[in-house]
């Protein structure tokens, strides 16, 4: 038999992809690791590897990007330090999986190299089994400066490929009213108020219909309720705003809302005849990230 032929009957393996609905569970900022990757155009948050990750694969900085140059997976700088991208070009069913593959890789390739990151990486440890878990720290950034180390940013290319980056970012600001809430313009007559719920979707969605059904839904007046997105297994209400006010405005309205929400969730009666055609509307106008 030629080596072609025995080549051709030997059986491949195949890598099987593994979906989960709710990849972030049981971390603790679910919500925050949720909205960075599917809402928040630039920010950064240096991550904490296990001590048997550092044991094994060394001790090196990591820090975790929104996205990263070209939409990689992961970037060993030049100093040391690797960075991984939440927003990816190509990823799995499971995203928990793709980081954790993303931060072994880059801290297994030389400082200065191109990380390699398979796009199926099939069963294996997740961040939950990589990171010592706890808030993250999230530093908001204007533009991607952070990505780059110092020497690369004195290069001309380097410099036009970063103006094209920034250029794309839309003013965004993280409210202190709730976690996980975010406000950003997106137009200068039109802005948007995005949270991005912690509880089950079948919980907040309940919650939700029933503030809908008895007029509570709006963040203030001169609001709209726009839709839901479905991301990771949680709920993201979105409002339209007007453009002109500022972040800081929506502190206030984002609070009394989210006050009104957490106390609806505590209601355990079954929906009412309003609430569940609150509901069905609402689920009418659901948008799925994936």
């Amino acid at each position: 038999m030629s080596k072609r032929r025995k080549s051709q009957s030997e059986p491949r393996t195949k890598v099987r992809d593994i979906f989960v609905a709710r990849p972030f569970e049981g971390l603790t900022d679910e919500p925050e690791w949720v909205a960075l990757r599917e809402l928040v155009p630039a920010a950064s948050a240096r991550l904490t590897l296990k001590p048997e990750i550092i044991e094994e694969y060394g001790d090196r900085p990591v820090t975790l990007s929104t996205v990263l140059p070209m939409a990689w997976p992961a970037m060993s700088r030049q100093d040391g330090e690797v960075f991984i991208g939440l927003q990816r070009h190509v990823q799995s069913g499971d995203v928990s999986r793709d980081l954790a593959v993303a931060i072994l890789a880059g801290l297994q390739t030389k400082p200065g190299d191109p990380v390699s990151v398979p796009a199926l990486p099939g069963e294996g440890q997740r961040l939950q089994d990589v990171l010592v878990d706890g808030p993250l720290e999230i530093t908001m950034q204007d533009g991607f400066e952070y990505w780059l180390d110092t020497d690369q940013l004195q290069d001309a290319s380097v410099k036009a490929s970063l103006e094209r980056a920034n250029a794309s970012i839309y003013p965004t600001v993280r409210l202190a009213a709730a976690k996980a809430a975010y406000w950003c313009r997106i137009a200068p007559e039109k802005g948007h108020v995005r949270w991005v719920l912690a509880e089950g979707e079948d919980q907040a969605l309940d919650a939700l219909a029933r503030l809908s059904a008895a007029g509570e839904l709006v963040l203030r007046e001169d609001t709209k309720f726009a839709g839901m997105f479905r991301a990771h297994g949680l709920l993201v209400p979105v409002w339209d705003i007007p453009g002109e006010p500022e972040a800081a405005d929506w502190e206030a309205p984002l609070a009394d809302f989210a006050k009104r929400y957490q106390d609806t969730l505590a209601i355990s009666e079954p929906l009412d005849a309003a609430a569940r055609r609150a509901k069905q509307g609402l689920i009418g106008r659901q948008l799925t990230l994936r």
